[in-house]
């Protein structure tokens, strides 16, 4: 529709309630961490489950473009899937061949989906409804995704091209230097290579308010606030820090 999505990174909660704070903090999708925070897949699938019934998209940061739980992670509620660290266009591929169906993939087909309550599906009917609702965003982090960005972009079957400022920055030896010049122009030349190509662009990594907007004004459509880790140190530092004052 042209507006922002906003997910909220997770990493710490091992519980569905996570979806329903999500949902109610005015969230539109989750960013489980399966990359750097220590997961299992039974716990991803209760939180994805929790999510799917009160109406937010549940999508995992896996751990590369060859992970193999994706097609798992799909089979059992995830509805979208984040490769970090992705710096050519056939790591985009791969990418996309984890999580699309043939002929754009390789995922395997199977019954009882929980995207469709577990009904009796025909697989005419499952099969491109799944490949229609099942996002694929690619991460780019360094220098050479920057300078791959038209090919990635192009790739058939990506939908996000996310722009993880954090390691993009470590990896141009900036390390924590948000609003550098030259990293603001690599972001620029993502977004607008990604635009060209009919994807959505998305940022995450910088918990700055006013660049967060920013970011938004510049085209950037898929958006991480920050984590459940920060919003609950936040809270947490808020009122002890008052009362003490008192």
């Amino acid at each position: 529709a042209g507006r922002a999505a906003l997910g909220m990174n997770v990493r710490l909660a091992r519980a569905g309630d996570i979806a329903r704070i999500a949902r109610t903090s005015g969230h539109d999708f989750l960013f489980v961490d399966a990359q750097h925070s220590l997961f299992n897949l039974e716990t991803i699938g209760h939180i994805a489950q929790a999510a799917l019934g009160c109406g937010i998209s549940p999508l995992v940061r896996v751990r590369s473009c060859d992970d193999p739980d994706v097609s798992v992670l799909l089979d059992n509620g995830v509805t979208g899937i984040v490769f970090p660290d992705i710096n050519n266009a056939d790591e985009a591929r791969r990418a996309v061949s984890r999580a699309k169906y043939p002929p754009v993939g390789r995922r395997s087909v199977v019954g009882g989906y929980p995207l469709f309550d577990y009904r009796a599906m025909p697989v005419a009917e499952a099969v491109p409804l799944l490949q229609e609702h099942t996002l694929v965003a690619c991460m780019i982090e360094t220098p050479a995704g920057v300078e791959n960005i038209e090919a990635i972009a192009a790739v058939e079957g990506v939908d996000v091209v996310h722009i993880g400022i954090n390691d993009l920055l470590t990896a141009m030896g900036k390390p924590g230097r948000f609003g550098d010049p030259e990293a603001a122009e690599a972001l620029a030349r993502v977004i607008a290579a990604t635009w060209r190509h009919g994807k959505i662009a998305g940022v995450g990594g910088d918990r700055h308010l006013p660049r967060q907007m920013e970011y938004i004004r510049r085209g950037a459509r898929f958006i991480t606030t920050t984590s459940e880790i920060a919003f609950i140190q936040a809270e947490a530092a808020r009122d002890p820090a008052e009362l003490r004052r008192a």
